[in-house]
């Protein structure tokens, strides 16, 4: 195996693009040594991205923030702006492993590894995220929706890896959320989650959802039906028992140990009811600050 630490984004490029053999790029490394150490993969080439300057920013852009490749989730934690803009997503980046986990684990890498099961990826579709792509082509922007076909799958081509990933601007009265059920009370990885954005109008009704579902099905579903239901309503208890049946509807698990059938379709709905109503009480909470 050969091991390669690039400054340049360009650099880390023409390294994959090269390479004929297995490539694997290294941001936080905790799904990537884990998988190497077990045997599950023997990489030609590991491309350590960390010490490229770049992908180690979060930077203001749109009026949202572009959050690099190689940015910890504890380092998403310490940023108050991103965290007051897209809560939700933030939370759900710390919530992959244990504390010390969290300061190497990367959202990109979250979303790259493309377990059904990731955190993050239901709370980024939520937030209609997109990734940077880049690679011996030109650079490209890729909904997360669509960066994923199954487990452990992406649409990512060779020589290809996600350079940062743009959270966009937020209209006023907005906010989001994400849940998860685990067997135990911290790491583990989730037998379902739900992230759900949302934004109120001045009257306080829905204007405009997203609802994301993971861990029921091949990978994260955007249910837009669900989120449809939503919209023009105060989220009263009739709405959102419609939104959760909806939810529950839409979801298309498998049963295992951890779960069967039945039972994640229950959680889905009652994780994307609860979600919602977090969601909008952030949107709420944000009205309100923005009045003093």
């Amino acid at each position: 195996m050969r091991y390669e630490a690039p400054t340049s984004v360009s650099e880390a490029a023409k390294l994959l693009a090269k390479e004929k053999g297995l490539a694997r790029i290294l941001a936080g490394g905790t799904d990537l040594i884990v998988q190497m150490k077990s045997g599950m993969i023997e990489p030609d080439l590991v491309v350590d991205i960390k010490r490229i300057d770049a992908l180690k920013r979060i930077k203001k852009e749109k009026g949202g923030f572009r959050v690099g490749a190689a940015v910890s989730g504890a380092e998403m934690e310490e940023h108050e702006e991103l965290c007051a803009l897209w809560p939700g997503v933030v939370e759900a980046t710390n919530l992959i492993g244990s504390t010390q986990v969290q300061g190497r684990a990367t959202m990109a890498g979250n979303l790259c590894n493309a377990s059904p099961a990731a955190d993050c990826v239901p709370a980024l579709v939520a937030a209609d995220a997109v990734a940077r792509v880049v690679g011996p082509k030109k650079g490209r922007d890729v909904p997360v929706i669509k960066m994923t076909t199954g487990p452990g799958k992406t649409t990512l081509k060779r020589g290809e890896f996600v350079e940062s990933i743009f959270l966009p601007s937020r209209k006023k009265r907005s906010g989001d959320a994400y849940l998860r059920f685990i067997p135990r009370t911290e790491m583990d990885i989730a037998v379902v989650g739900a992230g759900v954005s949302l934004t109120l109008d001045k009257n306080g009704k829905c204007s405009d959802a997203r609802l994301s579902l993971g861990a029921v099905a091949a990978k994260v579903l955007l249910v837009e039906r669900a989120a449809k239901i939503l919209i023009g309503s105060n989220l009263d208890e009739e709405t959102l028992e419609k939104f959760a049946a909806a939810a529950s509807a839409a979801a298309k698990p498998i049963d295992d140990k951890r779960g069967t059938v039945d039972f994640r379709k229950k959680v889905s709905g009652v994780l994307a009811r609860r979600a919602a109503i977090i969601a909008a009480e952030r949107a709420m909470t944000t009205e309100k600050k923005g009045k003093k």
